[in-house]
């Protein structure tokens, strides 16, 4: 195939729904909840618009999912747990000395949307 005749296209999603979420009083709730889910394996966290959160997918390899992913641009996030966190920190350490990565994905508009999103949570 010649790479002259490939196409390549964005098209984002339309759509992200929510089904769970949580909010978190402070950073440090967040990055010892993360920690725990991890099985005290490293794991991240997202930050945008002053927020930090993480979330879990449906993975489209369930047929609904890939349906809608496909036919809907629409994904499935069936747990997010966010707290503010209005400056950006490379490292979240708690008093128990857990130290959680976090990812500056301010650049991203669909991670701005849902940090936006989440700051009107109540």
């Amino acid at each position: 195939m010649n790479e002259s005749n490939v196409d390549v296209k964005y098209e984002p999603f339309k759509e992200i729904v929510v089904m769970q979420r949580n909010s978190f009083s402070s950073p440090d709730d967040i990055a010892r909840f993360a920690s725990i889910i991890a099985g005290g394996k490293t794991t991240g966290l997202y930050w945008a618009e002053g927020m930090v959160f993480l979330y879990f997918p449906l993975p489209a390899s369930t047929e609904t999912a890939a349906k809608a992913l496909i036919e809907s641009r629409r994904v499935y996030w069936t747990f997010v747990g966010y707290a503010p966190m209005p400056n950006y920190r490379l490292i979240i350490e708690t008093k128990e000395k857990i130290m959680v990565p976090v990812i500056d994905m301010s650049s991203n508009p669909m991670f701005r949307k849902v940090a936006k999103w989440l700051k009107e949570q109540k």
